[in-house]
């Protein structure tokens, strides 16, 4: 029963993207079936079994969150919401998250089964890849799956490009964290010579990690072929970041660390680039203009209305029906989203309750910061840098778009949360002698 649950757990995030990125409420009810379901399971396994029923208490903070927005939400849905029906489905999915975490923190609970669920997300993330690149080199076929006709942009499963380059970019950063766990360590950071660096190269690109690394590639094609301004940007500024944080404080690095982290620039941005016409992404963030845009204005026009309700907000999932009264002009197009994550937060569930949802990202960075400085366990160094990777990723993507909206990209965000917290707090593995 316990490994069929977690089963369950890998098939799930299989499954998220798959009805349109889980971003229609049918999709995200339908994956809340599923979730619930499970969590049936663990509570006959916990009475049948003595499976522990409650996850353990360094849980708290992301589970804590997660039912504040729900009692936010309660609140709301009786109170000052101005569309109940679009709380009440925020309280839902919020619910769905909330059973998430609580069977993830209690079934993938040792090494192993992190890498699992790890090794799940990146099937997940090559299948979305190909998936979207076959479609996008297609112009004439239409999707196998909704009939979606094919763009000049990638777009998978999902209902909108972006969203798309956002899980893939997630997908990509624990892939990455994978691949470093799994170089050999030394004990001392010293120059190679040309032939250790040689042989560093042969090491990652011709060993047993070659499907791992080639997955990867997959990926970025797929994500290069979104076309996506940020979701391009987002991930190698997110890589470049943390890969030198990690210069600093990784404890023991891997001796080809730099060498893979420089592989991934010239490998996969310049060459595998270039062969995808990644010049479209630039020309298309070179032509990004002010005028242009009208994103910076939905997010001016949105301050007064955060302002007038900067307690409570407007109710979950109201921005829609909130913003047009504070619209002072019209706009290119009908904004339905506020195209910034932590001002729609904001206008929907005011600025106590996104204040926390932050302090709760912020302590997950902090911890696997503290994970690549301390821990000597090479697995939940590397998990920990690459939630590093995705958390940074996902906070400067949700700076100029609406990806956590989508049931897809924020359930995934949601377990690279828990596996940031599981990373620093699960015991070593026993047999590793030089774990801690």
């Amino acid at each position: 029963m316990n490994r069929f649950i977690f089963f369950l757990l890998c098939a799930i995030i299989f499954l998220l993207p798959l009805p349109l990125g889980s971003y229609r409420p049918w999709a995200i009810m339908a994956m809340g079936i599923l979730i619930c379901i499970s969590f049936v399971f663990h509570l006959f396994n916990s009475a049948v079994n003595n499976q522990t029923l409650y996850p353990p208490r360094y849980s708290l903070p992301i589970i804590s969150a997660l039912l504040l927005v729900c009692a936010m939400c309660t609140l709301q849905f009786f109170t000052v919401s101005l569309d109940p029906f679009q709380t009440k489905q925020m309280l839902l999915k919020t619910s769905f998250m909330v059973c998430f975490c609580w069977l993830i923190f209690i079934y993938c609970n040792n090494s192993k089964r992190i890498k699992k669920l790890i090794y799940t997300i990146i099937t997940a993330g090559v299948f979305q890849a190909l998936y979207a690149t076959y479609l996008n080199l297609s112009p004439d076929m239409l999707s196998p799956i909704f009939g979606y006709r094919h763009t000049q942009r990638a777009i998978g499963t999902f209902t909108y490009s972006n969203f798309l380059a956002n899980y893939l970019a997630l997908c990509l950063c624990l892939g990455i964290g994978l691949l470093v766990s799994e170089l050999k360590r030394g004990s001392h950071a010293r120059a190679l010579t040309f032939k250790q660096t040689l042989r560093a190269w042969t090491e990652i690109l011709l060993s047993s990690k070659i499907i791992l690394r080639i997955s990867l590639i997959i990926i970025i094609i797929a994500l290069i072929l979104t076309r996506s301004r940020m979701g391009n940007s987002a991930f190698f500024i997110a890589l470049m970041a943390v890969s030198l944080l990690a210069l600093f404080v990784y404890n023991k690095k891997p001796k080809a660390f730099k060498i893979l982290i420089i592989s991934f620039f010239i490998i996969d941005l310049i060459i595998i680039g270039a062969i995808f016409d990644v010049e479209k992404v630039k020309q298309r963030i070179s032509e990004t203009s002010i005028q242009s845009e009208t994103r910076d204005e939905v997010v001016r026009d949105s301050i007064p209305l955060i302002l007038d309700k900067p307690i409570l907000g407007s109710g979950g999932g109201t921005f829609y029906t909130a913003f047009p009264a504070y619209q002072s002009e019209p706009y290119s197009g009908y904004y339905d989203n506020a195209h910034n994550d932590y001002i729609q937060f904001s206008v929907e569930l005011g600025i106590p309750v996104t204040s926390a949802l932050g302090a709760l990202i912020l302590y997950c960075i902090w911890l696997c910061i503290q994970t690549m400085r301390k821990r000597k366990t090479a697995l939940f160094q590397g998990v920990a840098f690459g939630c590093a990777i995705a958390i940074i990723d996902m906070l400067l993507h949700s700076s100029v778009d609406y990806s956590l909206q989508a049931g897809a990209n924020s359930m995934l965000f949601i377990v690279i949360l828990c596996l940031a917290i599981l990373s620093n707090k699960l015991p070593a593995p026993k047999r590793n002698k030089n774990s801690k």
